[in-house]
């Protein structure tokens, strides 16, 4: 059995040093309409991940990603740049999932209802969600996006892409000691050198259209596979809460 290697979760102070997505390109600008960047007021200090549009008025994310307020820019490509596309909602409310366990990295997924609904146009777009349990099958491809660095010292505005595929939960179980096949995802090639990590926490894995995962933790030296938070497990949870604060209003 391998070691266990010392975790993190995928969180980047916007400007720091460390986190890339790693292995990738840039992205088709507004190829992938449903990401939100998120900056938050977090007690260390000021800090960016990734979610992504599910609704007009809802984004989901990691519920590490917590903090005392949340603003989301929707049709980003240059984060830096005062792009036409770009829409930034405050978050209203922050709702984690009820069970999160922030020192085993369970039930990572945090809901944000947005101030206002965000307009929908070709560079704002809701992602599905799944409709069923189906198991993602080892060998999937799969595609995660975010605004992490490209080397370690080399930072990016501009979102960038890298393809990974769905690994056997073995992969993860050895690797990591929380790691939940019920709940979580294993994700990524360890023989090669691409991968999810800081400042990508929160975005989606899409697989097929479809936003299966939410990019959780990994290796501090990003080595795949990384977790990701399994969407399919928590449709009940995410379906009640958004209808619970859309009936708030």
């Amino acid at each position: 059995m391998q070691p266990l290697l010392l975790l993190v979760v995928f969180l980047l102070p916007p400007r720091t040093q460390t986190g890339q997505i790693i292995g990738g390109r840039e992205a088709r600008p507004h190829s992938h309409p449903y990401m939100a960047y998120l900056r938050i007021q977090a007690p260390v200090g000021t800090v960016s991940c990734g979610g992504f549009l599910v609704r007009e008025d809802f984004v989901l994310t990691a519920a590490h990603c917590h903090g005392s307020s949340i603003v989301v820019t929707l049709g980003a490509h240059d984060i830096g740049a005062q792009e036409r596309t770009q829409q930034r909602i405050p978050v209203s409310q922050a709702i984690r999932h009820p069970d999160y366990n922030q020192e085993e990295f369970q039930n990572d997924i945090m809901l944000l209802k947005l101030q206002r609904r965000a307009r929908r146009n070709s560079a704002v777009r809701p992602v599905s969600l799944p409709t069923t349990r189906n198991t993602l099958r080892p060998g999937t491809r799969c595609s995660v996006a975010g605004w992490g660095l490209v080397g370690l010292n080399r930072r990016t505005e501009k979102l960038h892409e890298v393809q990974l595929q769905i690994e056997s939960n073995q992969e993860c179980n050895q690797r990591f000691s929380f790691f939940n096949l019920q709940t979580q995802i294993c994700v990524g090639d360890s023989r090669e050198r691409k991968s999810a990590f800081r400042g990508d926490s929160g975005g989606p894995l899409v697989c097929n259209r479809v936003a299966q995962g939410i990019v959780s933790y990994g290796s501090s030296v990003g080595i795949p596979p990384a977790v990701f938070t399994r969407i399919s497990s928590f449709m009940p949870w995410i379906k009640r809460t958004m209808r619970r604060f859309t009936q708030s209003d």
